[in-house]
């Protein structure tokens, strides 16, 4: 009987993301979204909507890519920043496709005038980040690839030959062109698996390798590149055979660059994750090696303290313009003329000329699909911000560091096939109360991290900086940037780092032992400090991404203090306002995490005296969630978190008898059953639908159970 109801509870443990159980996360650029649409993406008109764009008297794209085709140069590199000027507004961007931009554009990458080039660079890559993944898949099919890879290989033979302005175009050098020639490689790579495998056939590896090596000459066109190595050599394969001795050698030449700058800080951040990405083709001999000057590239990332550097370079900002050593007023009213949805990425730096009065675009970002939207307009600074630049490679770095190290701590194996149906067994078995208290301890287990890797975490202690950036941001910094709005978008820079050491931190608990983080003091401070955050306002409740990361991080967090059986600091009332702001959350990952941190936490008070007070609010909250929520997924989390907590002990019968629990979930039986056979294959996955019926399964057992115990 303990045995059968142990296995159907170990069904449920270990479905880590299925049911919101702990499972560790990886943070990757996905292609296509399930539709073909990112947030924000433009389809090609067709139909009625073909016959809308041809009739749009007030659209430029008619009369802009007219020009393309003329004979003058000039008016060829016009029109060409005309159009990178209006696909910012996406809208705009049908009218453009319906006309075939991109045919138009695609010869221009070749123009013999390399003003030209660089401008229809700069638009091919606008379109491409402001149209989102089906008008990068739409610019790959008709062939856009074929001139930029010609583009690239011209860029780099001519780098040494004629890499300075020439006389008759002295604003535009190759590296210029390379430059937006590689960011629109990137976008593509980015948003189409087709655009990797050409750039797997073409060799462009050896052409991006050339574009990092001149890093002391251009270093925004070496960052450009390590962006794009970043994402062409994440879960890619098929490129591990292109990875040489040159290849290796170029990358830790730059890991183990000293060169100061928040710039080359990113650019070392980026290499590090390249090198992880490829560390299949690292020589055995030089695994521990590499792999611990990788981390010690994080390492150093992580040590610099953002909350005191932003307000320092904000103020050495301030003191420049006050002498005459730079004008605020060349980026006065930038915001307004920043568009709202583009998709821009960090860390590239573009040019913005200044010139009658005007700042003039020569480039657009990259489309940056990682993690929901990046609201990041970097590439639009002037030259004249120079501490902005700074501010915003460094939190670039810092964000890039800590999703490589979630990386690093994250494990790819999932339950096969067989492993599921031999999970899922249907044993009727009747339980005892033991039986319910058994889960899982592979849950509990650390990751299979190499030695080596665990080793270098552990040397340039990782857990603690990760812990401290959790922290971030500092009150200093925010209310500094909320002074200058050119700086506004650092504010949302820095909540980002923070999220992602949260999700780092859930990461870690996974991958590493107690002692690492501290002990079980260390332990108590980081659950202490987790708690404050969810409970530090009303607003917080209200954001998406931090809930998701702050309650994944609290919940692992939690877990592992009750297999240490270390004492826990969140009070009642705490507990209940997080189960109430739960079940208005709309994300289900958050509503999930919040019943299995109170299934956590009250299961550890029911072995404590005097507590069925607080079961009872938490049985009933439990209870209420559970008769109440339409998704099946969160029910089934709310009933195992009430077998947590009423499994055992003389608080827990108490508390149970109390809010009669054995009545209420007698009445759910059926209705949950008739749920999951009306609901279930229509709404939910195979997976899902597995721990769904093993839940059922528990739900009669520990009725079962419940029963024996009001009959003694």
């Amino acid at each position: 009987m303990a045995e059968a109801a142990a296995e159907g509870r170990r069904v449920v443990r270990q479905l880590g993301t299925i049911m919101g159980k702990t499972k560790s996360s990886k943070f990757k650029r996905p292609r296509v979204s399930a539709d073909g649409l990112a947030a924000g993406a433009v389809k090609r008109p067709s139909g009625d909507d073909e016959e809308a764009v041809e009739t749009d008297e007030d659209s430029p794209a008619a009369e802009l890519l007219e020009k393309l085709q003329s004979p003058c140069a000039d008016v060829r590199e016009l029109a060409c920043a005309g159009i990178s000027r209006v696909v910012q507004q996406s809208q705009t961007i049908p009218a453009f496709l319906q006309r075939d931009a991109v045919r138009r554009l695609g010869p221009l990458l070749l123009d013999p005038s390399r003003a030209v080039r660089e401008t229809a660079a700069g638009a091919l890559r606008n379109l491409s980040a402001c149209g989102g993944p089906e008008v990068c898949e739409d610019m790959v099919r008709q062939d856009i690839l074929t001139p930029l890879v010609t583009l690239l290989r011209e860029c780099c033979s001519a780098f040494e030959v004629s890499s300075a302005p020439s006389s008759q175009e002295p604003k535009h050098t190759v590296e210029g062109v390379a430059n937006e020639a590689v960011n629109l490689l990137w976008n593509l790579c980015e948003s189409s698996t087709r655009a990797v495998s050409t750039f797997n056939r073409s060799g462009l590896l050896d052409v991006l390798i050339l574009c990092l090596d001149r890093r002391m000459q251009n270093v925004e066109l070496a960052l450009s590149a390590a962006h794009c190595l970043h994402t062409v050599t994440e879960d890619n394969a098929e490129l591990l055979g292109s990875v040489n001795t040159a290849v290796l050698s170029a990358l830790e030449s730059v890991l183990l660059s000293t060169h100061t700058g928040m710039a080359q800080t990113l650019l070392r951040t980026l290499a590090a994750g390249v090198v992880w990405n490829v560390k299949a083709s690292l020589p055995a001999a030089q695994h521990a090696q590499t792999l611990g000057a990788l981390v010690a590239t994080l390492s150093r990332s992580l040590e610099l303290d953002a909350g005191r550097l932003v307000p320092e370079l904000l103020q050495a900002e301030a003191a420049r313009f006050a002498t005459g050593g730079g004008s605020a007023a060349a980026t006065e009213g930038m915001e307004e003329h920043m568009p709202a949805d583009r998709g821009v990425g960090a860390g590239t730096e573009e040019e913005l000329e200044e010139g009658d009065g005007e700042v003039h675009l020569n480039g657009l970002g990259r489309s940056r699909k990682t993690s929901g939207k990046e609201d990041d307009f970097s590439d639009l600074l002037p030259r004249g911000r120079e501490e902005l630049r700074e501010v915003t490679a460094l939190l670039t770095a810092q964000q890039t560091s800590l999703e490589i190290i979630v990386n690093m701590c994250c494990s790819d194996v999932d339950p096969s096939d067989d492993e599921w149906e031999e999970t899922s067994s249907g044993d009727e078995a009747e339980p005892g109360a033991d039986g319910l208290l058994e889960g899982n301890s592979s849950l509990l287990s650390p990751l299979c991290l190499s030695a080596e890797v665990h080793g270098a975490l552990i040397h340039h202690h990782i857990p603690q900086k990760v812990l401290l950036k959790a922290e971030f941001p500092s009150a200093e910094a925010l209310a500094a940037c909320g002074k200058t709005p050119a700086w506004g978008g650092v504010v949302k820079k820095m909540y980002r780092v923070q999220y992602r050491a949260l999700t780092c931190l859930h990461n870690i608990l996974a991958a590493m032992d107690t002692e690492s983080l501290g002990g079980p003091v260390g332990l108590q401070a980081v659950a202490q400090h987790l708690a404050s955050l969810v409970f530090s306002s009303a607003e917080v409740l209200k954001d998406d991404e931090f809930l998701e990361a702050v309650t994944s991080a609290l919940r692992s967090l939690l877990q592992i203090m009750a297999s240490k059986n270390i004492p826990q600091c969140m009070s009642p009332q705490q507990l209940m306002s997080l189960c109430e702001a739960a079940t208005r959350c709309d994300v289900l990952s958050v509503r999930v995490n919040a019943l299995a941190i109170l299934g956590i936490t009250g299961s550890t008070l029911a072995k404590q005296p005097d507590s069925a007070e607080t079961l009872q609010m938490i049985g009933n909250a439990l209870l209420s969630v559970a008769t109440k929520d339409t998704n099946l997924v969160v029910c089934g989390e709310a009933l195992d978190a009430l077998f947590d907590v009423f499994a055992d002990g003389e608080e827990a019968e108490k508390a149970a008898a109390a809010i009669r629990l054995l009545p209420a979930l007698k009445a759910l039986q059926p209705v949950f059953k008739a749920k999951i056979r009306k609901e279930g294959k229509g709404k939910y996955s195979p997976e899902q639908l597995c721990v769904l019926d093993n839940i059922k399964i528990n739900l009669r057992r520990f009725v079962g159970y419940l029963e024996k115990q009001a009959r003694r």
